[in-house]
Formats: C-alpha cells, sequence, structure tokens
C-alpha cells in the first residue's frame, strides 16, 4: 500500500469491539445504586489567630490583610511578622467611624451622622501600617442602616432614608467622579438585612420573626421574591459571595444555634454546611474563603473557612484513560510510518483520499472542542438552551457553503485557503490574512480549548493545572506532527465515537438518578425555561435569534471559506462533489450532537437542584460538568468521561495545529525561503507544529491564573475581535468584482480598530464583534477600492458571478 491510498479498515476494527465493551459497561453501570446523596462535598476548617491587643468592636479587610476596629484605634494582622501593628489613620477619621466592606478586602468609610444617618462615603486603601482615603461622590439622600456591596466594577448602596423609605444606588468603581445612578429598591418597603453582588445580581435579606424574607435582582428579571430564608442572617456581615454562583451565610435558628449555610443563586437552592465545632461569634468579617470572628466573651479570634475534597482516579479510570491516549499516538505513528513525507499533498492534505464522511465526521470533531464538553453544558446549567439557536440557524448556512462556496475553491486546488487571496488581490493580503488568522486561532481557540479540559482534571484529581496542560498538550503534539493530515482526520473520528459515548451515558445517568426520573426532568426544565431556545427580542447585548441570524450569516457563510482548519477537510476529500458530502455530513451531525451537549446542562440544574449539597461552592461555574464526573460517577466510568473531555479537546486541537503549521509552512516559508522543497516544506511545518502547540500550552498557563466567569464567552469575544478583518477581504473577493488590494488592506485596518473600539466601549453582546467586525472590513474595503484603479487582472474562476465561471469543472 502506497502513502496515498486509503487507510485499511482493519486499522480501527479494534475500536468496534472496544466500543461494543464500553457500551455493556455503561448499561451496567446506569444499574448501580446512587452514591449518598445526603453527605455534603464542602466541609469547614477551623482556626485560631492571636487575640489582638484591644476591645474588638468590628473586623475588615483590606487589601489582603485582617483588621480589627476598636473606639480607639485600628490594628492590622501581620502574617509575615505574626503579630498586629497599629494602623495610622487619615486626619479627620477615628476607628468609631462606619467603615464596612463592600466585598473582601474593599473597605469604604461612612462617618455616621449624630443623627445615625450618613451621606459621605469614601474608599480606603491600606499601604504598610498606613490607612488612605479616597473621596467619591455624596450620596443623593442621606441613608440610614447602609449597607454596601461591590462586584465586577460595580459598587452598590442600600439603605433607609429619613421618612424610612428604601434606597438603592450604584455607580462605576473605575469612574472617579461618575454620578449615583438610583436604582429600584427592592419591594416590601423593608429594611435590608444584607445586601450581596453575585454573578452581576443582588441578594437582599429583610428581617423577619423566624425566617427572613430573600429578594433577588437581576437586569433581566429585576425584581424576584425567593423563598424565604431557612433562618434568621445572624448579623449583617454574615453574609459573602464564593465562587462564581454561591452565597455564603451564617443562619441562627429560632433555637438560637448557629450554623453556616450556602445558597445557590443559579437553582436557588440552599445547603447547610457541616457545623463548626464552636458557634459562629456575631462580629464577623469575609476572610479566606469563609469568615473571621471574634468572640468577645472569651476575648478570642478564629476563623471558619470552605474546603472541599479532591477525588483522585481510580485505577480503571486511569487505565481507560491510558488506552485511550496510547491510541492516538499509535494513529499518528502509523501514519508516519506509513508516509514518505516527500509530498506535502499528502501531509497538509490527506493526499486528497479522504472519503466524505470521515471528512465530515472530522469536521464536526473539530467543530466541537472541548468548550462543548464543558463550557457549553455549564452555559445550559447557568442559562437555558438559547445558544443552541446558532447551531439550528448554521446548518443553513452550511447549505450555501455547500452549493456556492465549496465548488469555487476546490477547483484552485488550495493547500493554504489564503492562496485564494494572492490569486485574487496581492501576496501581501495573503500573508496579512494568514497571519491574523493564525493569530486568532491560537490565542482565541486553542489555549482555551487547552485549558478548559485541564480544568477538568485538576478539578477530577487534584492535579495542578499545569501539568494536565503540559500532559494533554504533549501528546497532541506527538500525534499531530507524526501523523499529519490522515492521522488528525482519523483521530477525529474516533474521538467523536467517545465523545457521545461519555455525552449520551452521562445524561442517561443524571435522569436515572433524580428522585422522580424522567418526568422530574421534563417538569423542572419546563417550569424554570431551561431549554427556552428563542429570544426574539431587538436588545444588542443578549444572544438574541436576530444576533444569531447575523453570526451565522457572518460567521458560517462569509468566513468558512477563510477557515483553513474547517476547509483543509474538505480539501482533503477526492472530488468536489465528495468535498459537498463533506459538509452535508457536517450539518446533519451538527443538530443532534448539539442538543446531547445542553441537554447536558440541563439535566445537571435539575439534579443540583434536588441535590444543592453535593455542589463545591468554592468552583467556577465551568466546573460543574467536571465536578459531577468527578463526585458522582462509578469507576471507569469516569475515566470514560474524561477520555471524551481529552478527545472533544485533542480533536480540536490537533486540527488547529496542523492547519497553522500549513499556514506558516506554505504562506510563509514557501514564499520566504530560498529553494523551498517538498520534503523541506514538511519538515518545516512537522517543527513549526511542534512550536505552534508549545505556544498554545504556554498561553494556556496564563489563562489559568485568571478567575473568568465564562470561558465560553471569552472563545467568542476573541474570536470576533481578531477574526473578522481576513473574513471581510474572503467576502470582498468572492462576492464582488471591483475590490482591490488596496481597499481590502484599508478595510481590514478598520475593521480591526473600529471593532476594538466598539470592544472597548462594551457597546454590544460579543456575539455581534465578528459580524460587526467583517462588516466594517465589507463596507470600508468596498467603498476605498473606489479610490484606486480597478484589478487588472482576471477574475476567471475566483468570484461566484456568472461571467467569471468556470465551466467544464469536476
Amino acid at each position: 500500500m502506497t502513502s496515498r491510498t486509503r487507510p485499511r479498515v482493519p486499522v480501527f476494527s479494534g475500536w468496534s469491539s472496544l466500543l461494543r465493551c464500553v457500551s455493556l459497561l455503561a448499561l451496567l453501570f446506569v444499574l448501580l445504586p446512587a452514591s449518598a446523596r445526603a453527605e455534603s462535598l464542602a466541609g469547614l476548617q477551623q482556626a485560631t489567630l492571636p487575640a489582638p491587643p484591644l476591645s474588638v468592636t468590628a473586623l475588615r479587610t483590606a487589601n489582603g490583610r485582617l483588621l480589627a476596629f476598636s473606639d480607639t484605634a485600628v490594628l492590622a494582622w501581620s502574617p509575615t511578622a505574626k503579630r498586629w501593628q497599629t494602623v495610622v489613620l487619615p486626619e479627620g477619621a477615628t476607628a468609631r467611624d462606619g467603615w464596612q466592606n463592600a466585598s473582601i478586602d474593599r473597605l469604604y468609610r461612612l462617618p455616621i451622622a449624630t443623627d445615625g444617618g450618613a451621606q459621605v462615603l469614601e474608599a480606603a486603601d491600606l499601604a504598610g501600617e498606613r490607612l488612605s482615603l479616597r473621596a467619591l461622590p455624596a450620596l443623593p439622600v442621606t441613608l440610614h442602616g447602609v449597607r454596601l456591596a461591590e462586584h465586577a466594577g460595580t459598587l452598590y448602596v442600600a439603605g433607609l432614608d429619613a421618612a424610612g423609605q428604601p434606597h438603592l444606588l450604584r455607580r462605576a468603581v473605575a469612574q472617579a467622579t461618575s454620578a449615583w445612578e438610583p436604582m429600584a429598591p427592592w419591594p416590601g418597603g423593608a429594611a435590608a438585612g444584607t445586601l450581596v453582588a453575585q454573578r452581576g445580581e443582588l441578594i437582599v435579606t429583610t428581617p423577619a420573626p423566624s425566617r427572613d424574607a430573600l429578594w433577588r435582582w437581576s437586569a433581566d428579571a429585576g425584581w424576584q421574591h425567593l423563598d424565604a430564608v431557612p433562618g434568621n442572617v445572624l448579623a449583617p456581615e454574615a453574609v459573602r459571595a464564593t465562587g462564581q454562583a454561591h452565597v455564603l451565610y451564617v443562619l441562627q435558628s429560632a433555637d438560637g444555634a448557629s450554623r453556616l449555610a450556602t445558597f445557590h443563586t443559579i437553582t436557588r437552592a440552599w445547603a447547610d454546611l457541616p457545623g463548626p465545632e464552636q458557634g459562629v461569634p456575631t462580629t464577623l468579617t469575609a476572610w479566606g474563603t469563609g469568615f473571621a470572628g471574634w468572640n468577645a466573651q472569651e476575648a478570642s479570634l478564629g476563623t471558619v473557612e470552605l474546603t472541599a475534597r479532591t477525588y483522585l482516579l481510580k485505577w480503571l479510570d486511569w487505565l481507560v484513560i491510558v488506552v485511550y491516549l496510547a491510541a492516538m499516538v499509535g494513529i499518528g505513528l502509523y501514519f508516519y510510518l506509513q508516509e514518505k513525507r516527500a509530498s506535502t499533498a499528502d501531509f497538509f492534505v490527506g493526499g486528497r483520499s479522504i472519503p466524505f464522511w470521515a471528512a465530515g465526521v472530522s469536521l464536526y470533531a473539530t467543530n466541537t472542542s472541548s468548550i462543548s464538553f464543558i463550557a457549553i453544558p455549564a452555559k445550559a446549567f447557568e442559562t437555558n438552551w438559547q445558544y443552541l439557536t446558532n447551531n439550528l440557524i448554521a446548518v443553513l448556512g452550511l447549505v450555501f457553503v455547500a452549493i456556492w462556496i465549496v465548488p469555487l475553491l476546490r477547483r484552485l486546488d488550495l493547500m493554504s485557503v489564503f492562496s485564494y487571496l494572492e490569486t485574487r488581490f496581492h501576496p501581501v493580503i495573503r500573508m496579512l490574512a494568514s497571519a491574523l488568522c493564525i493569530a486568532m486561532q491560537i490565542g482565541s481557540r486553542m489555549s482555551v480549548i487547552l485549558f478548559l479540559p485541564a480544568l477538568a482534571i485538576a478539578t477530577i484529581t487534584g492535579l495542578d493545572v499545569v501539568w494536565s496542560i503540559l500532559i494533554m498538550g504533549v501528546f497532541t503534539i506527538l500525534y499531530t506532527t507524526l501523523g499529519g493530515m490522515k492521522a488528525v482526520i482519523w483521530t477525529d473520528f474516533v474521538q467523536v465515537f467517545v465523545m457521545f459515548g461519555g455525552a449520551i451515558f452521562a445524561i442517561g445517568f443524571i435522569v436515572y438518578h433524580l428522585n422522580g426520573g424522567v418526568p422530574e426532568f421534563l417538569d423542572v426544565a419546563m417550569a424554570e425555561n431551561k431549554t427556552q431556545l428563542f429570544d426574539f427580542s431587538f436588545d444588542l447585548t443578549k444572544a438574541t435569534v436576530w444576533g444569531f441570524i447575523f453570526l451565522v450569516v457572518f460567521d458560517v457563510v462569509l468566513t468558512f471559506p477563510k477557515d483553513q482548519v474547517l476547509m483543509q477537510r474538505v480539501l482533503s476529500t477526492k472530488s468536489d462533489k465528495e468535498a459537498g458530502r463533506s459538509i452535508w455530513t457536517f450539518a446533519a451531525i451538527m443538530i443532534p450532537g448539539g442538543f446531547f451537549f445542553y441537554a447536558i446542562g440541563t439535566a445537571l440544574y435539575v439534579y443540583y437542584q434536588s441535590h444543592p449539597e453535593r455542589m463545591n461552592p468554592l468552583l467556577p461555574i465551568d466546573a460543574t460538568f467536571p465536578l459531577f464526573i468527578a463526585a458522582e460517577l462509578p469507576m471507569g466510568v469516569t475515566g470514560l468521561i474524561i477520555a471524551g473531555i481529552f478527545a472533544a479537546a485533542m480533536s480540536t486541537l490537533s486540527s488547529i495545529i496542523n492547519s497553522v503549521s500549513t499556514l506558516v509552512s506554505v504562506d510563509f516559508y514557501e514564499k520566504l525561503a530560498k529553494n523551498p522543497t517538498p520534503k523541506k516544506s514538511v519538515f518545516f511545518a512537522e517543527v513549526m507544529g511542534v512550536v505552534v502547540g508549545l505556544v498554545g500550552i504556554g498561553i494556556a498557563l496564563l489563562l489559568s491564573r485568571y478567575d473568568i466567569h465564562s470561558l465560553f464567552d471569552v472563545s467568542i469575544e476573541l474570536a470576533g475581535l481578531l477574526g473578522g478583518g481576513f473574513a471581510g477581504a474572503y467576502t470582498l473577493g468572492m462576492f464582488t468584482r471591483r475590490a482591490n488590494s488596496q481597499g481590502v488592506a484599508i478595510g481590514i485596518g478598520a475593521s480591526i480598530v473600529l471593532t476594538l473600539l466598539i470592544w472597548s466601549m462594551d457597546l454590544v453582546h460579543p456575539y455581534f464583534y465578528l459580524a460587526i467586525s467583517i462588516l466594517i472590513c465589507i463596507v470600508v474595503g468596498y467603498a476605498a477600492s473606489w479610490l484606486f484603479p480597478p484589478p487588472a487582472r482576471s477574475l476567471r474562476g475566483l468570484t461566484i458571478h456568472r461571467q467569471d465561471a468556470v465551466t467544464g469543472a469536476e
């Protein structure tokens, strides 16, 4: 068999047996009883700090340090010196002033007037042993019983005026002179007992005899009256946000006993935590992952913090993962030994011998990354199925691509899709667009896709995220650079079945172990609008149907031709007809595949609403599905789904590495090097594959240092900022005859600058960035083209216009 012949079916025959075995194991595990659900995943860790040498009246935090206030002085705990140090207050300030934390480490001073009201608010900063104050605009009304909260750069102030009417104000923290904006206060007219911000929402409790009332404000729904608090909040400071979706309270029962409980802002479910060995004092402040408290009777200072267990993988889990990774490397090694490596066509486009069904499945695998396996379930868990609308509309866009775009590009016999831009415009346009594409793939896709499964593995095993990223990145680099395009496509083919196997099992397992089974799943999902698909509003700050239509027109129809990762599979098929069929295969898998991943998120919502104690309050929302995998699934199945997470990530990573190395080799090395040969070009691509992989690993490691709310949103945002210019260039080339190289260059520059300006002003939802960027490039580029002479070269075969058509093509 030569390097250009089709791979023999027996290469993958072992996989069918493996999949049958896995399916049988999955059926057995579904019948296993559920684990003990009443056990809380979160624990409490108590510690004692040296008591400050004064009578403490309040505890606060600033710049990572614990502050103790008395009537006469303020002390700061120094962890390095292991002692309390006196804090120097600004002139005119005293320890008795109304010092409050809006969130942990965000300290403010509210001087209290003789009537108990406050109208002056100052931001405090601790540098060394000295507190400094920065004046803020005065409150528009004097307030009593002031409560502060700060979240995502916004400061909220709540209180009652002299007539006892509630007021709620907010202002941007970063804008020193911004005025206070009044908001609708919580209904009922009662004073706010506590105020906390989480996920862009406000949570207010108001005092009641046995169970405090609970109110929640969100930008979409306004104020909502939720089920009452299961007790009374112990003190105004006995509340804090934790993780990305939880609020931690210290509650007091009717018998006077205190306990810690979590409120989950997504499912609106309460969960009691294991009671601390000692009671919780009323003089509190948020500290670490919990609280610090002063016990006046015993003159002692203690801390109580949340802890969470780590779930180590069992031997069978590791066996499944090792078998999967070994199989992927084995496929790469097989094609490395089979190929002669003398032909760039063999390495870059698989010798143009890939069957359409394999290319179509590979298209889906490439498009379905770890973002689909982790971030999409997290998005559906937090919201609904609104983003699935994009999949439904995208299928229509793929129809246009299959009929109009693919035949045009197939005729040009490309390996880099940007070769078209050189033929249509100028070599500089080709290299500029290729460079932007490389930056987008590495910056907005590869690093995010690599980081997400690493987060999952770290959540499950306790293995440091750094090591998780390195292990997965190195394995992907290895089999991709070994096997070239054929290895990428055939590993994608296997990985789709691994992904779907894990997703389907997860849904079945969750629904099976619900108390009410399928009826409970459907009832809760419908009652909470968790399966809502369509939003027909015209709010440009939301992901609406109109936004998705706008996006698909630009993101699928206009950007598919410039997407090297996807087009490389289309170009690897045998003929124009096979290329079109690969797109149809991709479209046929997209909708049912999307339903699986969104259904996981909905199933997780229903499950955790019934079992809130099984959540980890310290984890980000993106870790919801990995947590379920670690804590709830039986041995072996956990390994299978982790392999599915690996498969989701590695299928896209390998495609990006292969495609970017192709672009670097074809668009830059072969254009700039002296006397390039196919063998040298392939070797250079292999080296660049390693380099690209290492760069992606480096950016993923950088991402691991930041607390990002939703990587799904981040990936969309970065793709929009980086990807619109060259997509617009492709559109101008294929759909217009007047566009020229000078105008296109101006259009690309304008799109980058103006989109960055829109991003900096936060004018629209990130889903619109890509479409806006493309539209700017098209409008500006086309208009600018009229300032220069029309193209002098022949446009035959380069546009979709009839006069440029090529007859007799295959």
